[in-house]
């Protein structure tokens, strides 16, 4: 087992690595840690989404794949050189001073363990003494935390999306921090170690791709789809993103893809409660047959008719929306891509 040793108050440079990874990342991981050398001069902090209720083997994965001492963290643990910190499931990983907190804050982008959570702490923490790191996973989650540390003076390094099993997490970081390598998987250990161990950062990555400035002007309000308050718009070292006074954040490609949730939910909601109320209608009907009134009879069979075509139409309008307006942007970007590879 390696030896470590906590961090000094007067910090080491570039001390802090925090990586951020979610679907595909598992063996991405595997793969930097077995890199990293067994001296080097930092902590490493990972959070990698996973399901609340799933027991998390990825400390023990990671201790057997390199190195460095890796297990999971603890509320209060120091930051010690050498050693490797693993978020825990259903609670976020944030950074206070040179300890690690847990805490089961509101949900970012639906997940907790959340990336931007962890990064955005590093940076208040640590000033510009942090590399962040961004590996495979689906939508945008972590552009938003790795601008944050770029713009505190941190360092920025992107697994290659051409090379990541998932490309959405890596590809959105290109498109909205300038970061400062990217690379593919078997190199990010050697490059982290060359960040930790340099004085001066490098110059930005060429393939960095900013766009353009938000134009901001005023903008109808969202509701919060996992508690129903209104959605504050923000952007944050220029990176959008939305957050209601709870604390719950989304990032552009979450947010639309949990509103498609929400909106789905709603008109199955519909479909169930015209299909109940075309049931109790019949059901009316036939005590009206037992009393011989016929003419209340034919009124209640005349309203669960109704509503069972109300039923079709929303069900009509559910098939249409699922092929369009409903589909996660994840799954139309793939449809994108196939298209323009057949062409």
């Amino acid at each position: 087992m390696s030896t470590v040793a906590a961090i000094p108050e007067a910090n080491a440079h570039r001390d802090l690595v925090v990586i951020g990874a979610s679907a595909g990342g598992v063996d991405t991981l595997k793969v930097v840690v077995a890199g990293l050398p067994a001296d080097l001069r930092a902590t490493i902090c990972i959070v990698l989404h996973i399901a609340p209720t799933s027991p998390s083997a990825l400390a023990r994965i990671l201790a057997r794949s390199g190195p460095l001492h890796c297990r999971q963290a603890a509320d209060g643990d120091d930051l010690r050189l050498g050693e490797i910190l693993v978020a825990p499931p259903d609670h976020h990983l944030e950074i206070e001073d040179n300890h690690a907190r847990l805490t089961v804050g509101p949900r970012e982008n639906g997940h907790r363990p959340a990336v931007d959570a962890l990064f955005r702490s590093a940076a208040q923490a640590k000033d510009g003494n942090v590399i962040g790191v961004v590996l495979s996973g689906n939508r945008d989650d972590g552009a938003a935390g790795l601008a944050t540390i770029k713009a505190g003076g941190g360092i920025a390094i992107v697994q290659d999306p051409d090379e990541a099993l998932y490309s959405g997490m890596p590809a959105s970081a290109i498109a909205n921090v300038t970061v400062d390598a990217v690379v593919p998987s078997n190199q990010i250990a050697a490059t982290i170690a060359a960040m930790v161990n340099s004085d001066d950062p490098p110059p930005p990555d060429a393939r960095s791709e900013l766009s353009e400035p938000q134009i901001r002007g005023e903008r109808p309000l969202a509701v919060c789809p996992e508690c129903g308050g209104v959605l504050t718009e923000e952007n944050e070292s220029g990176v959008l993103q939305w957050h209601c006074h709870v604390g719950h954040r989304f990032s552009p490609e979450s947010l639309a893809d949990a509103q498609a949730e929400a909106v789905e939910a709603a008109l199955w909601a519909a479909v169930r409660s015209l299909e109940e109320r075309a049931a109790l209608m019949e059901r009316m009907a036939e005590l009206c047959d037992v009393r011989s009134q016929s003419r209340s009879a034919r009124s209640f069979r005349g309203k669960a008719q109704d509503a069972r075509r109300q039923a079709d139409v929303v069900r009509r309008a559910l098939d249409q929306a699922a092929a369009s307006s409903l589909r996660h942007l994840t799954e139309l970007d793939a449809t994108q891509s196939l298209d323009e590879a057949a062409s």
